[in-house]
């Protein structure tokens, strides 16, 4: 509800001399039409507790009204007139102000809150002073009878009028440190996504005969992950992939990501064979070891070579990374394993496993890091290799783009459940011959 003030022939309440700085502070505080707050309303209750009065408000004075941020007694009431009005002219003074009989009393005799609804007889108020000295408004108390203010009612009423700006204070600090925190995450955030880009490639390059398509799913938009996959021609004609996950989060992992990624890399060019691959990362990550920080991580390795008929042979090793799931052309789904291959960077002599199996026309071949496996479901149990089978054997994808689109809504389905980011690479050969597609992770 809001009262309004001033009545014909009245004389208008004269404006503070810093009235630009003050309203520059009211603004800065940022209090005006915010909802009721316990803290103020417990303030305006003790100032009324203390002088014995019906009403008490913790009162801003705006450019045309006086805002309640507080009304002890005033039910309804959530604004008035600034002019003519009591909090108005309270604000001209650096000390209280004090109306005893308002009736007598030449400041307020014409007052309309004296005379309408309200019925104010005894009006009492202590400004809110900011520490660079702009009063922003009032803590004050009313009642309908005269009456005389003690010392220490006035006193107490300045406490609580700098209780009232203490408030104000940790308040605008509250905001500032969200905004910054909110800059701050949005800052990490293009951050992120700027070293996140950098650390995987730009695009998959055209393999004849196959489609690549490859995506990266991040579970937080400001924290940079350590899931990596590439796809790169060898001298001979054949083809090299590996996709993997290093440990950590942030900028720790987006160096050991760079570092394993061109690991591997330049281990192909040398002995393109998956377990000598795996082999090197490890003497490497090994070699990079500082401090009681492990750099370890889980990869798998693969060499794709091409056959007359347009299928793919493809040498597959893995160190303590989820095995591929190869999609047939008949419907079946069935994993590459390279269980029992160990993580790679940790441990002193670790074993990599390695398998062999071929992509003929309609195959597929899907690799991904343990966010999609561990990925949580309705029923608050894991998805796991099982899981993502079934599901990938009932939609039957054939292509690499279905293949991601597949687990891409997959992905959504399970929202919240997926916890950890997922990277995914996807490889299928054509039943027909076709122009390559390609797809690269976000």
């Amino acid at each position: 509800m809001t009262a309004t003030g001033g009545t014909s022939g009245t004389a208008a309440v004269p404006v503070p001399g810093d009235e630009e700085q003050r309203l520059a502070a009211v603004r800065r505080y940022r209090i005006l039409d915010t909802p009721p707050d316990g803290a103020f309303d417990r303030i305006a209750a003790l100032a009324a507790r203390v002088f014995g009065t019906p009403m008490a408000t913790v009162a801003i004075v705006d450019t045309d009204r006086v805002w309640f941020k507080a009304a002890h007694g005033l039910d309804g009431f959530t604004q008035i007139g600034r002019d003519p009005g009591l909090c108005a002219s309270a604000i001209l003074h650096s000390a209280p102000y004090v109306v005893r009989d308002a009736l007598t009393d030449p400041r307020t005799a014409a007052n309309p809150l004296v005379h309408g609804e309200m019925g104010v007889r005894f009006y009492a108020a202590a400004p809110i002073v900011t520490a660079s000295g702009e009063r922003l408004g009032t803590v004050n108390v009313l009642d309908t009878s005269p009456r005389e203010a003690t010392e220490d009612q006035i006193a107490a009423l300045e406490d609580l009028a700098s209780l009232v700006m203490d408030q104000l204070e940790l308040r605008l600090s509250a905001l500032r440190t969200v905004a910054a925190e909110r800059s701050r995450r949005a800052d990490a955030e293009r951050l992120a996504r700027a070293l996140q880009r950098a650390l995987l490639p730009p695009a998959l390059p055209t393999v004849p005969g196959l489609d690549a398509a490859a995506a990266y799913h991040p579970a937080s938009a400001d924290e940079v992950g350590g899931d990596f996959y590439d796809l790169f021609p060898l001298d001979d004609g054949r083809w090299a992939f590996f996709l993997g996950d290093v440990c950590g989060k942030g900028a720790d992992a987006a160096a050991l990501t760079s570092l394993t990624r061109y690991t591997l890399r330049a281990a192909a060019i040398y002995d393109p064979d998956p377990c000598v691959a795996l082999r090197n990362l490890d003497s490497v990550l090994k070699s990079e070891h500082q401090g009681d920080s492990p750099r370890f991580c889980t990869a798998v390795f693969g060499v794709l070579e091409p056959g007359p008929d347009g299928s793919f042979s493809l040498q597959l090793a893995g160190g303590g990374h989820p095995p591929a799931l190869a999609l047939r052309a008949d419907g079946t789904v069935e994993p590459v394993s390279t269980l029992g291959g160990q993580l790679i960077g940790l441990l002193p002599d670790p074993q990599f496993v390695q398998a062999a199996t071929r992509l003929r026309p309609g195959d597929a071949l899907l690799l991904y890091t343990d966010g999609l496996t561990e990925a949580r479901t309705a029923d608050g149990s894991m998805l796991e290799q099982e899981g993502l089978a079934r599901y990938l054997s009932a939609g039957a994808p054939r292509t690499a783009e279905e293949l991601l689109g597949t687990v891409d809504k997959l992905l959504t389905d399970l929202g919240a459940g997926v916890s950890d980011d997922t990277a995914l690479l996807a490889l299928s050969v054509p039943d027909a011959p076709h122009h390559s597609h390609r797809r690269t992770g976000d």
